[in-house]
């Protein structure tokens, strides 16, 4: 079982700076790696909000943060949702909150819902069905060439965009595409075999495309952003980690453009090589954060 490793942690902690007693909220609680290190700081008495789309996240973050007692309320949702979330629970005066928008290593393997390409599983890529009827089947055999491409260049970042599409379409055009490995396939026979031997797996910008489609995850991000400024008590601080560019864009473009709030990171934050040298993940994450006015 692999263990997912918070990244920045030392850096997030540091602009956060979480006193005793404060409240702030987890976004993206994930296994709870930076909840717990907000936990320790706040006590006795602060309380930190977990959100997190994956049902089966919040029942293990349940038993594995059981120490923490009602200090740790956890909530199955989309962060889309933050004002409606934070009225529910009563939650606040909230002095910090962080987005971590980065995909658990735990969720990628053990969901068994097609977001690795690694094992062979339905092609679902959604991280709570009851929130959402789009999976990566529907888009991969029902969308027309032009949305396919589209999603795979811009969200994936993928060069070879249009050959995969022309590729999805003629082999679906065979038979339905089902699961991760039949698709990895389709993506080899698109993909130049000089190509495929970079430092990266040839599938994972296109199944990183899929997975932002299903899940609307820019659209969740542009959503949250003002509902977190505006749930902020003043000095109160917003942090964002993004491991893709952009998420990033929007982060730094929201920042810019929001009068609320000053920005502490003029260049976003990064990992160091010690961090980079234990946790590869971490090379990509950028970190910005701004303080509420």
């Amino acid at each position: 079982m692999t263990i997912h490793t918070p990244v920045l942690t030392k850096e997030v902690l540091q602009y956060l700076n979480p006193t005793e007693n404060e409240n702030f909220i987890d976004c993206t609680i994930g296994e709870g790696g930076h909840t717990k290190l907000i936990l320790e700081k706040t006590k006795p008495l602060g309380r930190v909000l977990g959100i997190d789309l994956d049902p089966g996240q919040i029942e293990t973050d349940k038993w594995s943060m059981a120490d923490f007692g009602d200090r740790l309320i956890l909530e199955n949702n989309s962060y889309a949702n933050l004002k409606e979330i934070i009225e529910k629970n009563n939650f606040g005066p909230v002095a910090g909150i962080l987005l971590d928008i980065g995909m658990s290593s735990v969720q990628l393997e053990g969901s068994k819902k097609g977001f690795s390409f690694q094992a062979e599983q339905v092609l679902d890529m959604r991280y709570d069905d009851r929130f959402n009827n789009l999976t990566a089947e529907k888009i991969v055999n029902e969308w027309p060439k032009q949305e396919i491409e589209k999603i795979i260049k811009e969200y994936g970042e993928e060069k070879f965009s249009l050959k995969i599409a022309d590729k999805i379409i003629e082999e679906r055009s065979k038979g339905r595409i089902r699961t991760t490995l039949q698709l990895v396939e389709v993506i080899k026979k698109a993909i130049p075999a000089a190509a495929q031997r970079g430092k990266i797996h040839c599938a994972t910008r296109t199944f990183q495309a899929l997975r932002i489609a299903v899940n609307d995850e820019l659209g969740n991000l542009q959503r949250v952003l003002p509902q977190a400024v505006e749930a902020l008590a003043p000095g109160g601080r917003l942090a964002i980690i993004s491991f893709h560019s952009l998420e990033d864009r929007i982060a730094k473009e929201f920042f810019k453009n929001n009068k609320e709030i000053k920005i502490l990171t003029k260049k976003p934050t990064t990992a160091g090589s010690s961090e980079i040298g234990e946790n590869p993940r971490a090379r990509s994450a950028k970190l910005r954060v701004a303080v509420k006015l």
